[in-house]
């Protein structure tokens, strides 16, 4: 790694840690219904929306009702946005005039929005409407991470509460989380990145006239001399925004954070990346301070950056070195691996990023993986089907997290005889089989739908590339779906029934198949009397316990995946220094 990637990694990391420790602080006071400051000005605003909405902030649920609230208000969503794609035609905020979209597609990204995913299989700027890009989209970005922040919340009142099956109430964690974190920090960033020239306008597209005119001839073969240019604009800083913070990662225009319109400048990328990993890594600040015991949450924070380092450094070595057959042709070695990359970031600039996206449930890029060399594209699709706990998404990624927790203190007590403890609650067997549908029901989604997709000639033919770079491409594709990423191998033409509705499916089971069973976890934990400590109960926030959660976590990353990987970007990187 070069000393100025060196440089950059360390500098990222330490301002991450810097702004995350304030903030998981505040987030705390924020679920635990104290006053964190902002309250002073946005409290009545949230009891109006209360009294609007007939909703009593003091009135508890169990989990079932909280697991309800959380469905319901998510269908709702995901309803809504589908509306939105089918109708924009007749709606304003159209300037281009843009019709229905299919409704395989406006399924499939209603899904993906709904679920924090945020898959595209469309271009934005030449398939969505503003209205459907802000009313649908935007909204949803903000909602399905607030819903994140909420099971968070309330997985914490199970680790924390005694005796008791309330876990709060998900209409007032919803508002709160919305109102007091998501929408604060997403107005400061969008002014942030507005100065920095990313776009923000209700104008149509804007035309520049060529410098030199260009020639093109029609399948008919009739010749058209272009004179100017169509440049696609839009409100898209508010969107960028709280895709980032929100580990959302749907971008505005079709190359994502790749667009100079999204992301222009240095300081907008080192700003929308430090965005993705912000909430995610606040929360185990949060965790400490919600469980009353901070020492927990800065073990599950030890084990993320532990991780995030561990995949960080050979995916910038890899596209440093860069590809050696070019370079062979060239004589160049000095810049790395550019194909695909934007020269402004470069080739440590863009793995960064890339290992940030996919560490996090974002999915933005601002490179194309798709043309990373095998091992740096492996590691991205590494960190994914690890169940995205390496950070992961805001809120899920520490719940997360908690699960394979629970299977590490299960392993722990089954080597020493004990029945395992995690914050002094007895691990039963209902809670190892909601931590178990947890962690593999992922590892399913992404295998199952990985085989239907190579078995169906017409979505095998969807690659650009043939062999182990095109399984690949659809390997990815299914691991960012079934996991709730949304980055993608840009060789796959997703845009067709089957990845629509597999992957809708995937993305679907893949968040509330995680989500009810995680609840059901924290209701029994809650409902249990607090155990205390003995002479054979592991402490969980020392080193011992940091690796052995870390070895778990990969442990069950590379049983579920290597075989998998074996036929796709390991066996490309062989044929690669083969060459």
């Amino acid at each position: 790694m070069s000393a100025a990637a060196a440089y950059q990694n360390t500098a990222f990391l330490a301002v991450l840690l810097a702004l995350a420790w304030p903030l998981g602080l505040y987030m705390a006071r924020v679920y635990a219904g104290e006053p964190c400051g902002l309250d002073k000005v946005l409290a009545p605003l949230e009891r109006g929306l209360y009294r609007v909405c007939g909703i009593r902030p003091e009135q508890e649920m169990g989990w079932r009702t909280y697991a309800l609230a959380c469905l319901v208000f998510n269908l709702a969503g995901i309803a809504v946005v589908y509306a939105l794609q089918r109708l924009q035609g007749f709606l304003p905020l159209n300037p281009d005039g843009l019709g229905a979209v299919a409704p395989d597609l406006a399924l499939n990204t209603a899904l993906s929005f709904g679920t924090n995913t945020n898959w595209q299989a469309y271009g934005g700027e030449t398939t969505l409407s503003y209205l459907t890009q802000m009313l649908g989209l935007t909204v949803q970005n903000f909602l399905s991470a607030a819903t994140g922040l909420s099971v968070f919340a309330a997985v914490c009142r199970g680790f924390a509460r005694r005796e008791t099956r309330h876990l709060g109430n998900f209409w007032a964690d919803t508002t709160r989380g919305t109102l007091y974190v998501l929408l604060p920090l997403s107005l400061l960033l969008a002014l942030a990145l507005v100065s920095q020239g990313v776009v923000q306008t209700f104008d149509g597209p804007a035309r520049a006239e060529l410098v030199e005119p260009v020639t093109v001839t029609s399948a008919a073969g009739a010749a058209e001399t272009v004179v100017e240019q169509i440049i696609a604009r839009g409100p898209a800083a508010s969107q960028v925004a709280i895709k980032q913070l929100g580990t959302n990662g749907g971008g505005f225009f079709n190359v994502n954070s790749a667009h100079p319109l999204e992301n222009p400048t240095p300081l907008s990328n080192f700003l929308e990346c430090l965005a993705i990993l912000l909430l995610p890594a606040a929360c185990c600040f949060a965790f400490g301070r919600l469980v009353r015991d901070r020492r927990q949450g800065l073990a599950l924070l030890a084990v993320m950056v532990l991780l995030f380092v561990l995949f960080l450094v050979p995916c910038i070595m890899a596209e440093e070195a860069g590809n050696p057959i070019l370079s062979d042709l060239s004589g160049d070695t000095a810049s790395g691996n550019l194909e695909g990359k934007e020269l402004r970031f470069g080739a440590a600039g863009s793995a960064l990023w890339a290992v940030v996206t996919t560490a996090a449930s974002n999915g933005s890029v601002n490179s194309m993986h798709d043309s990373f060399t095998p091992l740096g594209g492996l590691v991205p699709m590494v960190l994914m089907q690890l169940g995205e706990v390496v950070f992961g998404g805001a809120g899920s990624g520490l719940y997360g997290m908690l699960a394979f927790a629970l299977a590490a203190v299960f392993v722990a007590g089954l080597m020493v005889g004990r029945t395992p403890e995690y914050l002094g609650k007895k691990i039963g067997a209902f809670e190892m089989q909601m931590a178990g549908l947890v962690l593999l029901t992922p590892v399913a989604c992404v295998l199952l739908g990985t085989a239907a997709a190579v078995s169906s000639p017409e979505a095998a033919a969807a690659v650009a590339n043939p062999g182990p770079h095109g399984f690949s491409e659809i390997l990815y594709a299914f691991s960012s779906m079934g996991n709730n990423n949304g980055s993608a191998f840009a060789g796959l033409s997703a845009n067709q029934p089957l990845y629509n509705l597999l992957g809708g499916l995937a993305m679907f089971a893949s968040r509330y198949w995680i989500i009810v069973p995680m609840l059901a976890l924290a209701g029994s934990l809650a409902a249990k009397k607090a155990v205390p400590a003995g002479p054979g109960t592991l402490p969980t926030h020392g080193p011992l316990f940091i690796g052995l959660l870390a070895g778990a976590v990969l442990v069950v990353g590379a049983l579920s995946f290597f075989p998998a990987l074996a036929l796709g970007p390991i066996v490309e990187h062989l044929q690669f220094i083969g060459r």
